[in-house]
């Protein structure tokens, strides 16, 4: 451990201190078709502390792992503190998990108990659930399944009496194991201290990057899978230690007025989401009508001003995207209507502490700069980035080969391939697994490739393909504006997009064709993982006997 982010303070230890300071103060917001249902950090501290005298009262073995598988909801961050206050170690997993993949972690992660929470589709999904787990159902949301048979968090809470004592994990104590999302394979579950939370926040408390401890006030909004690291750090632990509040969103259909109701000051979104809004500002102003109204100042004001309300980001002072890679010309595009969106680099292994863009030096085409206590070096022979920090997972649970395949001499292999600018930047150039060799022998790098199509806003997903092929193609999801235009249209600006974009790259790197797929890639049919990174290997799974029957035929954009 850096003798510079020395700490000794835990999430716990944050939330004690502001059940104490802001007691009447609110801390989580749920919405209940369409009414906000509040609760303060006292009333937050009352049922965590009956629900871990609940868990205490269970005897379960020490340090026992127990699972909480729901979407983002108010109790789904009590349920977590209920776990950390009784002595014991959460799994938490995707709320969109098949029986299958459930069955699988339970199985794998030795989880004792469940906590069932906010699920859409419990009634597929209980098939992974042992039938003799012991489960606590989270209070019932309208719109989503109804779990039954098993005790509830409201009977528990009124059944017993809240811990009398406060209990303090040490920063060496086993705090989570989180299962990555399974872009390849059978999920890893990374261990993570108490001390890893708390040395990234110390580091981001000294260095000041993302500015998160500046003012008193902070608002978050909850959207991202609460189990995955970022938003489990962004905003969980960022509340827990700044004493913010944090909103959820009820749906999918009340996404956009519950984001505009929390007025968020912190806001977290994937690139698939920062383009969603984009093509959702240009369906209402086409971009040459804005470039011109961008270009009037006293108009420019106004206009961004319209567009941060209509969105509900006016108040947001920090923006950041994250879990992939956001394409340059659409940072650029934000920064031109006054967002200065930050990249976040990281990976759970890491604690998704790598590297972070600083809101006053940002360098297009990178990541950012490496955070205080990060130790960044790439690979010679590979280009693969190694990371070393303080906050390094412990390990895979009960996988020490994939441990030591990873974990090298404290040093994380990110998997990632990239450089490191003079000025200390990192630029990430593609995955050291998604490289393919061509039918001509030539390995192809498809994330540079991909980066540049982005520009056109027909296009919401590609991904480039070419497994044994002669030259790669690319498979792409149409936008909403693209799908709205006619396939002549569309036909038109593709074969344009190609000639522009093939006559900069290497022979063997020039794309033959694109592929407009009519099968629309989502967390459901599991061609994207719940944080919507597309998975290539189940898209050649799916796709490769096709992929030479495609290449064959003569028109340069065909339709399947």
């Amino acid at each position: 451990m850096s003798k510079t982010l020395n700490t000794s303070k835990t999430l716990l230890d944050f939330f004690y201190q502001f059940e104490k300071e802001r007691a009447n103060e609110i801390y989580l917001r749920q919405p209940i078709n369409g009414t906000w249902k509040t609760y303060t950090w006292a009333e937050v501290g009352q049922q965590v502390r009956s629900m871990a005298g609940a868990i205490r009262a269970m005897d379960l073995p020490e340090k026992s792992h127990i699972g909480l598988l729901s979407k983002n909801c108010a109790h789904w961050i009590m349920a977590d503190l209920a776990i950390m206050m009784s002595g014991h170690v959460s799994v938490p997993f995707y709320g969109t998990l098949t029986a299958e993949s459930l069955e699988e972690v339970i199985a794998l992660s030795d989880t004792k108990i469940m906590f069932l929470g906010k699920l859409e589709t419990w009634e597929q999904q209980k098939a992974g659930v042992p039938d003799d787990m012991y489960c606590i159902t989270l209070p019932h949301l309208p719109g989503n399944s109804e779990i039954t048979g098993y005790d509830t968090w409201d009977d528990l809470v009124a059944k017993n009496k809240p811990l009398s004592y406060e209990y303090y994990p040490t920063l060496e104590d086993l705090y989570t194991i989180i299962y990555t999302s399974g872009t390849t394979g059978t999920p890893k579950g990374v261990m993570l201290d108490y001390g890893s939370v708390a040395r990234l926040l110390e580091s981001e408390r000294q260095s000041n990057m993302l500015k998160l401890f500046e003012g008193n006030e902070h608002r978050f909004f909850s959207y991202l899978p609460l189990n995955h690291i970022a938003e489990r750090n962004i905003v969980e632990a960022a509340s827990l230690s700044t004493g913010g509040s944090v909103s959820f969103a009820e749906s999918l259909d009340t996404f956009a007025q519950n984001l505009k109701d929390t007025e968020p000051t912190l806001f977290l979104a994937v690139p698939r989401i920062w383009t969603k809004f984009q093509l959702g500002i240009l369906g209402k102003m086409p971009q040459k009508r804005l470039d011109f109204l961008l270009k009037i100042p006293i108009i420019n004001n106004i206009i961004c001003k319209k567009i941060k309300e209509g969105l509900g980001l006016h108040k947001a002072k920090i923006l950041i995207t994250g879990a992939a890679p956001m394409p340059a010309h659409l940072l650029k595009w934000y920064r031109k209507i006054d967002f200065t969106v930050q990249e976040v680099y990281g990976m759970t292994e890491n604690s998704a502490g790598c590297t972070l863009m600083p809101s006053s030096g940002i360098k297009y085409g990178t990541v950012g700069k490496p955070l205080k206590g990060v130790d960044l070096k790439i690979e010679p022979t590979t280009g693969e980035v190694l990371a070393k920090a303080p906050w390094n997972m412990l390990g895979y649970y009960k996988a020490p080969k994939q441990s030591a395949e990873v974990l090298r001499d404290g040093w994380i292999h990110t998997g990632d391939q990239g450089e490191i600018t003079s000025d200390g930047y990192l630029k990430l150039t593609g995955r050291v697994k998604d490289s393919f060799k061509t039918a001509k022998g030539k390995y192809v790098i498809p994330s540079p490739i991909e980066a540049k199509f982005t520009i056109n806003n027909f296009i919401e997903q590609i991904c480039v393909v070419g497994l044994g092929l002669p030259q790669p193609m690319a498979l792409v999801n149409l936008s909403e504006i693209g799908l709205a235009e006619s396939d002549a249209t569309v036909k038109e600006s593709f074969e344009e997009l190609l000639i522009s974009i093939n006559g900069k790259l290497d022979s063997h790197k020039k794309v033959k064709k694109i592929v407009v797929m009519k099968e629309a890639w989502s967390v459901e049919n599991e061609i994207l993982t719940p944080t919507l990174k597309i998975k290539r290997n189940v898209l050649d799974k799916r796709y490769l006997e096709q992929y030479n029957d495609w290449y064959e035929e003569k028109a340069v954009v065909i339709w399947k």
